[in-house]
């Protein structure tokens, strides 16, 4: 998959693309129904499928302030759409003049010309353009306007629920991993590489890989039963363990970060990319009275992983 990132030329054989436009965080199931769309149309128009999006998330720009909500970086997000088959993946810079870009410019300026979509695929509550005042039908209208296609599909909603990047927030906020990976139609992943920690868990028996969650939607705080996939290095492969998601009350104040342990594994993963699956949700976090006391709970949880996580490959 190419990635065209901010102002980067779009090579000539990416133009005329069919691309699903939206931010997609967390890319759940109605956000691929949109790419499936695009997909579609794009095969069976003999042109690329391409996806834009905007960095940063236009909620970073416009509330800074916020707590951390993403469910997918940038990279994440790529990583994810490779396995969609999109083609393309315009990453189109969020700042102050993309903001103020009316409907009517954001189509011209950026679908039409800069771009040259043969045709966009939407969500049926898709808003664009200064303020917010772009609508679906608005964008039919652009279309015919510029010369592309305009092609949508309704919401789609699970058990009367619309789904959400919001909704799948909320699942992972209540500890509810199995109802945030049916949306997503997959587990929930946190990715990152792997970082030097207090290396705590190797002197306890447990040693961990520590990867931080800056900027993330944070789960909730507790112990959770994982599938990890190590992404780069000699040990790439998916490995079962447990990871904790907390600060680790028992040794004080600490950063927020995830700590996995891996079942049966010997290796130096430091500085790696490792995607870490949250499978089940097992108990939540605890701050113990002796470190003796942890080890023992730290066993226990090994335990309920492994049988969380039979059958799983």
């Amino acid at each position: 998959m190419h990635i065209v990132r901010g102002d980067d030329a779009v090579p000539e054989r990416f133009l005329g693309a069919a691309a699903a436009i939206g931010n997609f965080d967390g890319l759940h199931l109605g956000h691929q129904s949109v790419i499936e769309l695009a997909g579609f149309i794009a095969d069976t128009s003999g042109v690329p499928l391409g996806v834009v999006t905007f960095e940063p998330h236009p909620r970073q720009y416009f509330r800074p302030s916020d707590p951390p909500f993403r469910l997918t970086p940038a990279d994440s997000k790529a990583r994810l759409l490779q396995d969609f088959g999109v083609d393309v993946l315009f990453e189109i810079g969020f700042g102050k003049s993309l903001s103020q870009l009316s409907s009517e410019e954001f189509s011209k300026s950026v679908i039409a010309e800069r771009l040259r979509l043969s045709v966009a695929a939407v969500g049926d509550d898709f808003k664009y353009g200064r303020g917010r005042s772009g609508s679906v039908d608005t964008l039919i209208s652009e279309g015919e306007r510029f010369g592309f296609g305009v092609a949508f599909v309704p919401i789609l909603a699970d058990e009367g629920s619309e789904l959400s990047s919001t909704a799948v927030r909320e699942a992972l906020s209540d500890g509810r991993p199995g109802d945030a990976a049916t949306m997503l139609g997959r587990p929930h992943c946190i990715e990152g590489d792997v970082r030097k920690g207090a290396q705590r868990g190797r002197d306890l028996g447990f040693p961990t890989a520590n990867l931080a969650l800056d900027g993330l939607h944070p789960p909730k705080p507790g112990v959770y039963s994982v599938m990890a996939a190590i992404l780069s290095g000699a040990h790439k492969g998916r490995r079962k363990g447990v990871a904790s998601i907390g600060t680790n009350p028992t040794f004080g104040a600490n950063p927020l970060s995830l700590e996995v342990y891996l079942f049966d594994f010997e290796g130096d993963i430091y500085g790696q990319r490792v995607s870490v699956e949250l499978v089940e949700y097992l108990r939540p976090e605890i701050e113990f009275p002796t470190v003796e006391a942890l080890v023992s709970k730290m066993g226990e949880d090994c335990e309920a992983a492994r049988e969380s996580l039979n059958g799983l490959d």
